[in-house]
C-alpha cells in the first residue's frame, strides 16, 4: 500500500463556490478537514500480523510490538525521518519504515530507490525539498477539486513546487546529456522525475495574477485595480477629515490620535480628554479613554467596506481563475505532488545513510530447506567479483558495524559541545571589541580550555564499532560475557541492521556488508516486569519468550538478551539450553542468544548448529573492550577481579577450591583460545591491510601503464605527421624542378656536364631523403610499405644496354642510354637536351 495521500477522490462542498464565504475558511479548518492519513504503529504491526495465520492478530502484534520497543525502532524512524525535507515527507518516511510487513522484491526495490538518490547527491544533481511548502499545496489542490478560489500563498507554493520539479528535471537531463550512464545510474529515479509533466502555461499564468508574498496584483483585473483605487482614495480622505478634526480641537489635541477599528476609521481621545465633536461612541473605559467614529465619517467609513468588500469580491475573481486554470491539470498536479514526497521520502534515506556513513547491504534471500537459491533472488542480486568468497561464507556479515542511536547520540554531543565552544569564543570577540574582558580573563580561559577538553574527549570518545561475522552453518549463537561488555548493544545493532536493510536504509557499517533477508525480528531484551499482567520479570521473558517460538519462521530473525537468567542458576542454565536447542530444531533461520551461563558455552561441542562468541575483558585496566571475540567461548573473570581490586588472599584461595581445579583448567585453556584467536584476527587485519595496499599498487599499476600507452601513442602518431609532412615536402620540391625543367628553353647541345651533374645531383638529393623518410616511417609504424625501387633492383640482374629505353621514375619520364658502365653498375641516360647519371637502383622497368 502507498504511504502517500492520494487526492482524486474528493466530493465538492455543497455551497456555491462563488460564495464569498469561501474566503473566510481558514487554512487550518481545511487541514483538519483534509489532514493527510497516517497509520498508527497498531495497524502497521496487525498488517504484519497477517503474514502469519498460525496465532490470532493481536497476540503477534504485541510481540512484534514489544520487539520494536525494545530495539528502539521508533527513534531509529525519527532520526531517518529528520532528514526529509518537507512535512508530509517526515510523515511518509516515519510511515513506511514502521511499517515492516514488505517482501523481499519490496526490500529490494528500496534499496535500489536508496542508491539512486545516493549517486544524484554523488553527482549534485539532487536538490533540498526545504522550499518546498507540501501543506499548502496540499490544501490548494483540495480547493481546485472543490472549485473553491485559492489563496494566494497556496498558489504561489504550487509555483515553487513546480519549478523545483522543474529544477529537479533539468539537473537529470543535464546528467543524461553528459553521459547517458547515468539515466542507469539514477533508476529509478530518473524514471520517475522524467516522467513529470510541468505545466509551464500554469506557472506563467499565476506569476501574472500573484505576488511573490501571495497577493493579488492590481495588474490581474480592470475591476480589482478600481477597487483597491477606490478604498485608497476613501482611505485618505477618511484620515484628511480626521486630521482636520483633531487640529479643530482647542483643548489636548495631543492626546488625539487616528485609529483604524475593524476596518472603520475612528478617533481616539485619552481619559481626561473631552471631544466635542459630534460622533458614535464605539467604546469607552475608565482610565483608557474612548474610540469615537465621527458622523461625518460614518457615510464615508460605509462606502469604505463596501469598497473593501469589492476588492474581496475582485480578489475572489481572480483567485477562481487561477482554480480553473489548475483544474485543466489537476490529475498532473497531483501526480507530481505525489512523487515528490515520494522522492523525499528517498531523499530522507539517502540523506540518512550518507550522513552516517553507511554501507549498502547485500541483502539476499537465505537457502530454502533444499538448499537451492530462489532463481529470482539470483537475477536480483548483484555479486561483485571482490566480495565473492565473502558471500559464500558467511550469512551475516557485518564489519565495523556500529549501533545507529549510539552513534547518533555521540554525533549530538559532539555538535553541542562544539557548538557551546563556538559560542564561548564569540562572546570573547564580543567582549574584546566592547573593552570588557579584562575582568573576566582568567575565568573565561578556564571556560575554554574545559571546553576543548570536553571536544577533544568526545572526539576521542567514540562508539566502538562491532564486527560481526556468523557463518553459514550456524543457527543458534550463544555470546558470553562481563555486565555491561556490550552483549545487549550488539543484540540490538544486529536487530536495526536488519530492519535497517529491510527498509531500505544503508547499514552502519563498511564494505562489503552482507544480511539476509528476515521476514521477522524478535526480541525480548529488557529486565522489565510484565506489571499489565502481574508477571515477574523471569515469567514476563518466559511468556515473551514462548511467544516468539510460536511465531518464529525459517526466515526469523530472534535476540535473546540473558536467556535463562532472574531464577535459580542451575535451572536457569537446563532451560536456557532446552530453549536454545527447540529454536535450533525449529530451523529458525538464525538465534542469537546472550547469557552468564557457562553450561550454555558447551552446546557447540554437541551440535553443530551452535556457535560461541564472547566480548573480550581487559583485566590489566578491568574494563570491556566491547570488542567481539567469534569462536571462543567466554570465561569467568570474577575471582581474577577480585584479586586486582585487592581482596584478602584467604578468601580468593578458598574461592578457588570452591569453584574447583577443574574450573580453572578450563579458564586456563580458553585463555590460551582467546590468545590464539586474538593473534588469528591480528594476522587476519594485517593481511586485509597488505590486500588492500596491492589492490591500491594494483590499479596504480594499470592506470601507469595506460599513460604510458598512451603517451607512447600520442608520440607515434606525432612523428608519423611529422615525416609525412617532410615527405610531402620532398615531393613537393621534385615536383618543382621538374616543371621548371619542362619549362626552360632549349639549351645549346654544349651544355656543359658539370651543370648537368649538378642537377641530377640535387634530384639524386631530394629521391634519397624521400626514401629514407618514407623507409624510416614504415618502421616506426611497423607496417613496412611497398617499395618500388628495391623491387626493381632485386628483379633487374643487368644494366641495360646502349640504345635501350628505361623508365626514369624521378621524373616520371622515359630515358634512352647512352653509356653504361657495368663495374659501377652506373648508366648515363638522356631525355631530351637532359643527360643524367644514374645507378641501376634509380631507373624501372
Amino acid at each position: 500500500m502507498s504511504p502517500f495521500p492520494r487526492l482524486h477522490n474528493f466530493s465538492p462542498f455543497p455551497f456555491p463556490a462563488t460564495n464569498l464565504a469561501v474566503s473566510a475558511i481558514t487554512v487550518s479548518t481545511r487541514l483538519a478537514q483534509f489532514q493527510f492519513h497516517n497509520r498508527t504503529s497498531l495497524s502497521a504491526a496487525a498488517a504484519v500480523a497477517s503474514r502469519n495465520p498460525r496465532v490470532n492478530n493481536s497476540d503477534q502484534s504485541s510481540v512484534i510490538l514489544d520487539s520494536l520497543r525494545v530495539l528502539q525502532w521508533d527513534q531509529l524512524c525519527d532520526c531517518v525521518a529528520s532528514f526529509a525535507g518537507t512535512s508530509l515527507g517526515v510523515q511518509a518516511t516515519k510511515e513506511q519504515l514502521w511499517n515492516l510487513d514488505k517482501a523481499y522484491e519490496d526490500s529490494m526495490r528500496l534499496l535500489e530507490e536508496t542508491n539512486a538518490a545516493v549517486e544524484m547527491h554523488k553527482y549534485g544533481a539532487m536538490m533540498d525539498f526545504n522550499g518546498v511548502d507540501v501543506a499548502l499545496v496540499e490544501t490548494c489542490m483540495q480547493c481546485a477539486r472543490r472549485s473553491f478560489p485559492v489563496s494566494g500563498s497556496e498558489a504561489m507554493a504550487l509555483v515553487a513546487l513546480l519549478q523545483f520539479a522543474e529544477a529537479l528535471q533539468l539537473n537529470v537531463k543535464a546528467a543524461i546529456k553528459e553521459d547517458s550512464d547515468w539515466f542507469k545510474k539514477f533508476m529509478p529515479l530518473s524514471e520517475m522525475i522524467m516522467e513529470l509533466v510541468i505545466s509551464r502555461p500554469l506557472i506563467k499564468f499565476i506569476e501574472q495574477l500573484v505576488d511573490e508574498d501571495g497577493s493579488v496584483k492590481d495588474s490581474a483585473s480592470s475591476s480589482l485595480r478600481h477597487a483597491r483605487d477606490q478604498v485608497r482614495f476613501l482611505e485618505r480622505k477618511l484620515y484628511q477629515l480626521m486630521e482636520s478634526m483633531i487640529r479643530n480641537e482647542i483643548k489636548e489635541t495631543s492626546s488625539l490620535e487616528v485609529v483604524n477599528v475593524d476596518g472603520r476609521w475612528c478617533i481616539k481621545s485619552g481619559a481626561d480628554t473631552r471631544s466635542t465633536f459630534e460622533g458614535l461612541l464605539l467604546s469607552s473605559g475608565s482610565g483608557a479613554g474612548s474610540l469615537v467614529e465621527p458622523l461625518s465619517a460614518v457615510p464615508i467609513n460605509d462606502e469604505l467596506q463596501q469598497a473593501r468588500a469589492s476588492v474581496s469580491k475582485a480578489e475572489a475573481d481572480v483567485l477562481l481563475k487561477i482554480t480553473e486554470k489548475m483544474q485543466m491539470d489537476i490529475i498532473d498536479i497531483e501526480n507530481l505532488f505525489n512523487i515528490t514526497i515520494q522522492i523525499d521520502v528517498i531523499n530522507a534515506r539517502a540523506r540518512y545513510s550518507l550522513s552516517f556513513e553507511g554501507a549498502c547491504p547485500d541483502l539476499f534471500l537465505p537457502q530454502d530447506k533444499d538448499g537451492n537459491l530462489n532463481a529470482e533472488t539470483l537475477a536480483e542480486t548483484k555479486i561483485s567479483i571482490s566480495s565473492q568468497l565473502t558471500r559464500r561464507r558467511w550469512t551475516l556479515y557485518l564489519p565495523k558495524a556500529y549501533h545507529p542511536l549510539l552513534l547518533q547520540q555521540h554525533r549530538h554531543n559532539l555538535q553541542m559541545a562544539m557548538k557551546d565552544l563556538s559560542n564561548a569564543n564569540a562572546e570573547i570577540r564580543r567582549k574584546k571589541q566592547t573593552g570588557g574582558a579584562g575582568k573576566w580573563t582568567e575565568e573565561t580561559n578556564l571556560n575554554i580550555s574545559s571546553l576543548e577538553m570536553q571536544v577533544a574527549r568526545l572526539k576521542q570518545a567514540r562508539p566502538v564499532p562491532f564486527d560481526i561475522f556468523i557463518a553459514q552453518n550456524t543457527n543458534v549463537l550463544v555470546i558470553t560475557g562481563p555486565n555491561t561488555g556490550g552483549k545487549t548493544i550488539c543484540l540490538k545493532t544486529i536487530g536495526l541492521a536488519a530492519m535497517m536493510a529491510k527498509s531500505g536504509l544503508y547499514v552502519l557499517a563498511s564494505e562489503p556488508a552482507r544480511i539476509p533477508w528476515f521476514d521477522f525480528v524478535f526480541a525480548d531484551i529488557g529486565d522489565e516486569q510484565s506489571l499489565s499482567q502481574s508477571l515477574s520479570t523471569f515469567s514476563g521473558h518466559l511468556k515473551q519468550i514462548s511467544e516468539i517460538k510460536s511465531l518464529s519462521t525459517s526466515l526469523s530473525l530472534v535476540l535473546l538478551d540473558e536467556v535463562g537468567a532472574g531464577t535459580n542458576p542451575l535451572e536457569g542454565a537446563a532451560l536456557g539450553m532446552s530453549l536454545l536447542e527447540s529454536f535450533a530444531d525449529a530451523g529458525t533461520l538464525l538465534t542469537i542468544a546472550t547469557t552468564h551461563h557457562g553450561e550454555l558455552k558447551t552446546l557447540k561441542y554437541s551440535n553443530d548448529a551452535f556457535e560461541n562468541a564472547c566480548m573480550e575483558f581487559d583485566e590489566v585496566i578491568l574494563k570491556p573492550t566491547y570488542r567481539i571475540l567469534w569462536g571462543v567461548p567466554g570465561r569467568s573473570n570474577a575471582i581474577n577481579i577480585a584479586e586486582r581490586l585487592g581482596l584478602p588472599f584467604e578468601i580468593l584461595r578458598n574461592a578457588r577450591e570452591l569453584y574447583g581445579a577443574a574450573s580453572t583448567e578450563i579458564n586456563e585453556v580458553i585463555v590460551d583460545m582467546e590468545r590464539f584467536k586474538q593473534n588469528y584476527h591480528e594476522k587476519i587485519h594485517e593481511a586485509q591491510h597488505y590486500l588492500s595496499l596491492s589492490k591500491d599498487l594494483h590499479q596504480n599499476l594499470i592506470a601507469a601503464k595506460k599513460r604510458v600507452m598512451e603517451h607512447r601513442r600520442e608520440q607515434r602518431y606525432k612523428m608519423l605527421q611529422e615525416m609525412s609532412e617532410a615527405a610531402a615536402s620532398a615531393r613537393s620540391i621534385i615536383h618543382k624542378k621538374v616543371r621548371e625543367s619542362r619549362s626552360l628553353p632549349t639549351q645549346p647541345a654544349q651544355q656543359t656536364k658539370a651543370d648537368k651533374d649538378t642537377q641530377t645531383s640535387t634530384l639524386k638529393h631530394h629521391l634519397v631523403t624521400l626514401e629514407e623518410k618514407e623507409s624510416s616511417a614504415a618502421t616506426e609504424s611497423a607496417h613496412p610499405k611497398y617499395n618500388p625501387t628495391q623491387s626493381v633492383t632485386e628483379k633487374r640482374l643487368e644494366l641495360p644496354k646502349v640504345g635501350d629505353v628505361v623508365n626514369v621514375p624521378s621524373i616520371n619520364k622515359k630515358a634512352t642510354v647512352l653509356k653504361s658502365d657495368p663495374s659501377k653498375e652506373e648508366i648515363v641516360v638522356q631525355y631530351g637536351n637532359m643527360k643524367l647519371k644514374l645507378k641501376l637502383a634509380d631507373i624501372g622497368t
